[in-house]
Parts: C-alpha cells; sequence; structure tokens
C-alpha cells in the first residue's frame, strides 16, 4: 500500500478520536453544562448530521481543488472547532462547533477515500479501505480511552484542547505525504461532470450499498454512544472501566477492519453471510447479559470485530458501486456511514427515555441490524452484481 494512505490514516486517526470520544466523556459534558445525558448524547448526532450534509457539498464544492489543499483546508477549520468547543460554556454553542467540525471532518474523509481508490488498482479498494479506516479504528483503541482518562483527570475541555494540537503534525503529514498532481492519477480517463456523477446515485446497487452501511452503523452507533452508561450503570462497574470497555471495542473493531479488508475484495459474500447474522446474536447477547461485567467486555470486544468487519465491507460495496464518480464517490460512502452514525444515538437516546433501561440502545442496535439482513437477504445479488469486475465476485453471495 502506498505511503500516502497511512498519512490519511494519521488524520483520520485523530478526527476518529474526536468523533468517538464522547462515548467516554457523556456524563461529565452533561454535569459540566447542565443537561441531560440523553441531550448530550445528541452531540453525536449533530457530528453525524453535518458529515452526512457535509460530504456531498463539500466533495461537489471542491471537486476542482487540489486534493492536498482540500484535506489541509478541512484539517485546519477541524482544529479552529475545537478550540471554540474547548472554552465555550454554552452547550448550544458547542452543539454548533461539532456541526462545524463535522463539515471539515466530512470533507476530509470524503476526499481522502475518493484519494485512496486513485492511489491503488480497483481490484484493491477493499484493502486501501482497510488501511484508511485503521485510523479510525486505532483512535477507538488508543486516542478515545486516552481521551476519555484525560478527561476524567484534566476535565473534558483538556481532550478538546488535545483533538486542536494532534491536528498539527496530521496536517503536516497531509502537506509532505499527498503529491502536488495526485489529481490526474484521480483522473485517469478524464473527470466527468458533476451531473454525471451523482446520476449514479440512481444505480440500485449504490442505493443498496448506502442503505444496508447506514443501517449496520447505525447499530453501531447507537450501542456504542450509550457504552459508558451501561459499563458504570447496568454491570455496577468504576469510571475507570469505561476506558478498558472502549479499549476492547477499539481492539476488535481494528482486528474487523483487518480482516474484512483482506476479504471483502474477493469475498465480499462470505464476510456478509457469516458476519451480518452473529453481529445480531451478539447485539441481543449483550444487551441479556450487560449486568455481568466478564461477559460484557468479551462481547464489547465481539461486536467490535463484527460491526467494523461487515460495516467497512458494505462501504466498500459503495465504493465499488460508486467507481463511475470519481470525485463523488468518497462522499457516498462518508453519507452512509454518517446517516448511521447521526440516526443511532438519536433511536437510542428515544428508547432511553421509553425503554427497557440503560440496555435500551442495544435493542436498537439489534432491530438496525435485523432489518439490515432481511434486506441483505432479499436483495444480495444486487449488491454483488452489476460489473465485470464485480461479476467475479459474485459466486460468494450465492
Amino acid at each position: 500500500m502506498p505511503l500516502a494512505l497511512y498519512t490519511l490514516a494519521l488524520a483520520v486517526f485523530v478526527m476518529g478520536t474526536s468523533e468517538f470520544m464522547l462515548a467516554g466523556l457523556l456524563p461529565a459534558i452533561a454535569a459540566d453544562l447542565d443537561v441531560s445525558i440523553g441531550t448530550t448524547g445528541l452531540l453525536t448526532s449533530a457530528f453525524a448530521v453535518g458529515m452526512v450534509v457535509g460530504a456531498p457539498l463539500m466533495a461537489a464544492f471542491a471537486r476542482r481543488w487540489p486534493p492536498r489543499f482540500t484535506l489541509l483546508t478541512c484539517l485546519l477549520v477541524f482544529a479552529g472547532c475545537h478550540v471554540i468547543g474547548a472554552i465555550t460554556p454554552v452547550f448550544s454553542l458547542l452543539f454548533a462547533s461539532r456541526v462545524l467540525s463535522a463539515l471539515a471532518n466530512a470533507g476530509f474523509l470524503a476526499m481522502a477515500l475518493s484519494t485512496a481508490t486513485a492511489l491503488v488498482p480497483a481490484t484493491k479498494v477493499g484493502r486501501a479501505l482497510s488501511v484508511l479506516l485503521s485510523g479510525t479504528t486505532i483512535a477507538t483503541v488508543a486516542g478515545v480511552p486516552a481521551g476519555a482518562l484525560l478527561g476524567s483527570s484534566l476535565g473534558w475541555r483538556a481532550t478538546f484542547w488535545a483533538i486542536a494540537v494532534l491536528c498539527v503534525p496530521a496536517a503536516l503529514g497531509v502537506l509532505r505525504g499527498i503529491p502536488n498532481d495526485l489529481r490526474q492519477v484521480a483522473a485517469t480517463g478524464g473527470e466527468p461532470k458533476l451531473l454525471d456523477e451523482l446520476r449514479q446515485l440512481s444505480s440500485p446497487r449504490l442505493v443498496l450499498a448506502m442503505v444496508l452501511g447506514a443501517l449496520v452503523n447505525g447499530g453501531t452507533f447507537a450501542a456504542f454512544t450509550y457504552l459508558a452508561p451501561v459499563v458504570t450503570g447496568t454491570s455496577g462497574l468504576a469510571e475507570e472501566w469505561v476506558s478498558v470497555a472502549l479499549v476492547m471495542f477499539g481492539i476488535g473493531s481494528f482486528l474487523g477492519v483487518t480482516i474484512a479488508g483482506r476479504l471483502s475484495d474477493q469475498r465480499p459474500g462470505l464476510v456478509l453471510a457469516i458476519g451480518g447474522p452473529l453481529l445480531l446474536a451478539g447485539w441481543i447477547a449483550l444487551a441479556l447479559v450487560a449486568a455481568h461485567p466478564v461477559a460484557l467486555i468479551v462481547l464489547v470486544l465481539a461486536q467490535g470485530v463484527l460491526a467494523f468487519g461487515v460495516g467497512s465491507t458494505l462501504i466498500a460495496r459503495v465504493l465499488y458501486a460508486a467507481s463511475d464518480a470519481p470525485t463523488m464517490g468518497g462522499s457516498y460512502a462518508t453519507a452512509a456511514l454518517n446517516i448511521g452514525a447521526a440516526a443511532g444515538p438519536v433511536l437510542g437516546a428515544v428508547a432511553l427515555a421509553s425503554g427497557p433501561g440503560l440496555v435500551a440502545p442495544l435493542w436498537v442496535a439489534s432491530g438496525l441490524t435485523a432489518v439490515s439482513l432481511v434486506i441483505l437477504v432479499v436483495s444480495r445479488r444486487v449488491l454483488i452484481g452489476g460489473s465485470p469486475k464485480d461479476e467475479a465476485l459474485s459466486p460468494s453471495m450465492r
């Protein structure tokens, strides 16, 4: 894999730490700003909504810009938003800063996904995606728990300051690692018009992959966003165990994208056929045994593997289906991820207000995953077939 991919993964690590770190900071933010945990959880949805809207808008607006310039601009705006978040005493301003930082993150990730596919052969998109998403998974292993520990010792605002500071080496890495002439690399065969790329959204295969990715990621975020209350409330563990649970989920997610990255290009059907039902069973089991600490930690690890293995495979299918939209395809994948990331915490908050206690978001995750499996069974041939390079992959779905 090209070195530039690992440079992008470093920046994704910083942004992923910011996106996921709220899972360990919700109680502290809620107490400091005098809002409920459910309301504070909407910060995750605000971030995701900003990414859903921002991904296609930023990709369309900046499609003629040099990729390195776009990536650097997004990183600098992202850093500035975290400075605002670190100093504001008002929840509404923190909420707004999360939306704006999400727009910057969306622009960065959309461009990074398009850049990743431009740097590798078409048959290695899944591998390239696994390298890029490893930045997110390493964030859950190291960045998020470190942020939780920093927040518990110095206050949650210190974590926001740390993210702003970490944007500096990430920006330097992009500046040195992404070549100026990448646009020429990405535009082999000519760059299509924006309208032609938008027409790709009428493709059933692309829409199906996006819907499935959104459902699976929605379940993941519904559960992950409210993991801290489950650990401390349902299981009765001390606050320090929140970091342990986040590390276990992060280790699992890293393993999931690594394994899926090696299988999703050639045997996507195998990953989805095995991983999908196991993911559903895992969410149900976690909801049922969350009161038992050992079972909770083990299942959190397993769900990290399954959620990111299945999820990254589906996002790889989005990129394959959007192969005729080289400048917008990354934004379609980003939107699919974050439609789920926006809806999941909202549904989790509603379930917390009216459902069976602190494990209610886990049942939301089970429901969303079950819906995705039904859709997958009905339309599995549409998801995998449709282009010459994918025909070689389709037998694994049969």
